[in-house]
């Protein structure tokens, strides 16, 4: 293989994974508290394990929640129906959340300044119409079609609960031609080893692959460890925020130092990085450089990011400064200038549960702003 030649690999889990069900748990209660109190402060945490789900964390709102019922109604939608697979709307449920912090609250009213220390990175390249690194939109376009299949009965084998990896070959920067595939489902024991690949191949993989104009090619694995027919956390604990790369950009790019899910908009780890992706995703859809990564820092209680940068890795068309000058006319990176500019006090956020966070044209961060 000519030595310009190279592979990286990103995965992606279902929506039914265990630590996806926490995530979507997580969000689902902050959805509803935004409907009722916009300006709820919330740190939602849910842990789930064999036959139990649990919530951590802290909340500080007017809105009455039922917390059970957002729970269970989550777990169903998500398809664990069944009290046989050792979780589901029956399992046992427990509740731990407690008011926020007053020393917190002090230093984040009405979104003034930020929830929290850490730093946060934004990243767009122009590989495909979402402005995301192939690999990970692969991995995510095929856990997906996972769970479409078998919510529409497509599949009919089909149980919640898969992963996805794909390892992406590129010449040079642009990729080219997939090396791996890697997928791993939950499925009903009258299904045959052989039927669970063939229908893989032919009714998940093909078609998404298709729509990147990638051929079906290379090694496929599928259920690598042989039969998989018990699905969640039976299986595999779960957990709030656990699945970090999955969310943001598969490895491809830098990762910050908190998860999403489960937290209001004061909380940076979050706004901040949505705020990082619009940036970046508005510089290379302008044209202005056919890569970016935007990075952003900030300390707990005060507005403004100690840190911004913007590089484009050598693609840029235009000076620095221009590019500085377009992203803080684009957006004014204090927290309440993310949060109004994003309109992000709005119960948006359960759609961002499974399938990463970045590369759905709908989310107010993903908009692209002629300039």
């Amino acid at each position: 293989m000519p030595t310009n030649f190279r592979l990286f690999t990103s995965e992606s889990v279902c929506a039914g994974h265990p630590d996806k069900i926490c995530d979507a748990i997580s969000d689902a209660i902050l959805d509803e508290a935004l409907r009722q109190d916009p300006h709820c402060r919330t740190g939602i945490e849910a842990v789930a394990g064999a036959d139990q789900i649990s919530l951590f964390g802290e909340i500080n709102s007017t809105a009455k929640l039922n917390y059970e019922k957002i729970v269970f109604d989550t777990i169903k939608r998500l398809g664990y129906t069944e009290p046989a697979w050792g979780f589901s709307h029956k399992s046992k449920f427990t509740n731990f959340l407690h008011q926020q912090s007053p020393e917190i609250a002090q230093g984040t009213g009405d979104d003034e300044g930020a929830g929290d220390q850490g730093m946060m990175f934004g990243y767009a390249r122009s590989d495909n119409p979402e402005y995301m690194p192939m690999p990970v939109m692969l991995a995510h376009s095929l856990t997906k079609k996972i769970d479409d299949s078998r919510e529409s009965g497509d599949v009919s084998w089909l149980r919640p609960d898969g992963k996805a990896q794909v390892t992406v070959r590129y010449d040079g920067d642009k990729p080219v031609g997939v090396e791996k595939t890697v997928i791993a489902v939950a499925y009903e024991e009258k299904a045959t080893a052989e039927q669970v690949k063939k229908d893989v191949i032919d009714k998940i993989i093909s078609p998404v692959f298709e729509r990147f104009g990638m051929p079906v090619e290379g090694d496929i694995i599928v259920n690598g460890t042989g039969s998989w027919h018990i699905p969640g956390p039976e299986s595999d604990a779960g957990l709030t925020g656990r699945k970090i790369v999955v969310d943001t950009y598969g490895g491809y790019a830098r990762v910050g130092g908190g998860a999403f899910s489960g937290k209001d908009p004061s909380k940076v780890d979050r706004s901040g990085a949505y705020a990082a992706r619009y940036i970046a995703k508005n510089i290379v859809a302008n044209g202005l450089a056919a890569e970016c990564e935007v990075g952003l820092a900030y300390v707990i209680g005060q507005p403004d990011p100690l840190m911004q940068t913007v590089d484009c890795f050598g693609t840029e068309k235009v000076s620095q400064k221009e590019l500085d000058a377009f992203a803080k006319k684009l957006i004014d990176t204090s927290v309440k200038g993310i949060v109004d500019k994003l309109d992000l006090r709005r119960p948006i956020y359960s759609q961002t549960s499974a399938y990463g966070h970045f590369g759905k044209l709908n989310l107010p961060w993903e908009h692209i702003v002629k300039l």
